[in-house]
């Protein structure tokens, strides 16, 4: 007997296909796509940031800005934080919904789906791990570079030179908005990586709706068998008993 046109080579090369174009549009969408708008972004902000300091003619305003771009900066890194460790959760809440519904309906393979459970977890894990420390990285990079900033102004300001202040925030603002691009980049990647875990889960599905199709089929296979040489011996006993 073969097994059923769901299981066949055909759909499940389709299904991993299928699911292979998902994670290269995915991949398109959060690592080229938003590489382009980002530099674009900083090319515009820098030039803002020297069209304003440069008409600027007061040393207090300066200043303000210098603040409010530190501000800004550190909230996007924030913000850029906890979206990515909250996009990882989701993912690990999913993940453990899908393996506790494989477990009880796929009684079967137990220890199949353990040990591909087993294999996840650690690979979400490490991906966790990994986003949190960049996170952490990346925040105290921040308040560090704030902190030098703020020194920096603070020298300018008792030599009351307003072009070295335009010149150091200028400074100040690329160097922060390259470490925002990299945090956000590396979180890119992160999710890049979860997309392969879910590939990764879908592959493991099919593999496992596959053992149960041929378990079953072996088993209803097994059990014709048993049938039929039943029905035979039965015969073959009925027709000796009926000849003696």
């Amino acid at each position: 007997m073969g097994l059923p046109n769901k299981a066949s080579p055909t759909g499940i090369q389709r299904l991993i296909a299928a699911a292979t174009t998902e994670a290269v549009v995915a991949v398109v969408k959060v690592v080229v796509l938003p590489v382009d708008a980002l530099e674009v972004v900083v090319v515009v902000v820098v030039v803002v940031v020297v069209v304003v300091l440069v008409v600027v003619e007061n040393v207090g305003v300066v200043t303000a800005k210098v603040e409010a771009t530190v501000i800004e900066v550190v909230t996007i890194v924030i913000v850029v934080g906890v979206v990515g460790v909250t996009v990882v959760v989701v993912v690990v809440v999913v993940v453990v919904v899908v393996v506790v519904v494989v477990v009880v309906v796929v009684e079967n393979v137990v220890e199949v789906v353990t040990v591909v459970v087993a294999a996840v977890v650690v690979v979400v894990v490490v991906v966790v791990v990994v986003v949190v420390v960049v996170v952490v990285v990346v925040v105290v990079a921040s308040v560090v570079l704030v902190v030098i900033i703020m020194s920096i102004v603070l020298v300018v300001l008792e030599c009351s030179a307003l072009v070295v202040i335009v010149v150091v925030e200028i400074v100040a603002v690329v160097v922060i908005i390259a470490v925002v691009v990299a945090a956000v980049k590396v979180v890119a990647a992160a999710v890049v990586v979860v997309e392969v875990v879910k590939i990764v889960i879908v592959v493991v599905v099919i593999a496992i709706v596959i053992v149960v199709v041929v378990i079953v089929v072996v088993a209803a296979a097994a059990a014709v068998v048993v049938v039929v040489v039943v029905v035979v011996v039965v015969v073959v006993l009925i027709r000796n008993f009926l000849k003696n």
